[in-house]
């Protein structure tokens, strides 16, 4: 949870790729509190008890969301599904406007990746789902010591770059606004 917190101020992407991963914990515990408990918030040890029952609470509530929504085995958290959407309701605003040059100039950088991307997996997951896809299997890859390609890290870093970008402006957006040029 303060992990969490941490992050959706900083990074929405980084926060979302965590979210991501901490559902995929929580699956590989069974859904399971005490298991939760005892092989991963035990391990802060530089939390105190109350922050720890927080961070335990929190992951309740986690278990009790994907039971609610049915995706103790597989899919995304309604919350989480949420900020992917709105994400994509920015990314496409952005593009439409005329304010925007350089995030244009990067989504056209990555779009063949995303192309390609698209082809080989889910062609009804959205360009910016698919990216975000692409970097949380990555980062599964690292974690596992498999190779990488380096055309794959190419994609990857172009990738990363547009991301951060949106990200960065998903960030601005919810904390000043964005001037995307409607009212001329």
């Amino acid at each position: 949870m303060f992990i969490a917190k941490e992050l959706r101020k900083k990074s929405i992407a980084e926060y979302l790729l965590y979210m991501w991963q901490i559902e995929d914990m929580i699956r590989a515990m069974g859904c399971s509190l005490p298991l939760i408990k005892k092989a991963y918030v035990s391990k802060f040890t530089d939390y105190t008890e109350d922050q720890k029952e927080e961070e335990l609470d929190w992951f309740g509530n986690l278990v009790r969301m994907l039971n609610e929504e049915g995706k103790r085995e597989q899919g995304h958290l309604d919350i989480n599904i949420i900020v992917v959407k709105d994400m994509v309701d920015l990314h496409n605003r952005m593009l439409q406007s005329n304010k925007f040059p350089i995030y244009s100039a990067e989504y056209y950088k990555v779009l063949p990746f995303i192309v390609e991307l698209r082809n080989r997996g889910d062609k009804d997951v959205n360009e910016i789902e698919t990216c975000l896809d692409a970097l949380y299997g990555i980062m599964m890859l690292r974690m596992q010591k498999k190779e990488i390609t380096p055309e794959t890290e190419h994609a990857i870093t172009e990738i990363s770059t547009f991301i951060g970008l949106l990200s960065d402006y998903y960030i601005k957006d919810e904390k000043e606004g964005l001037d995307f040029g409607e009212d001329e």
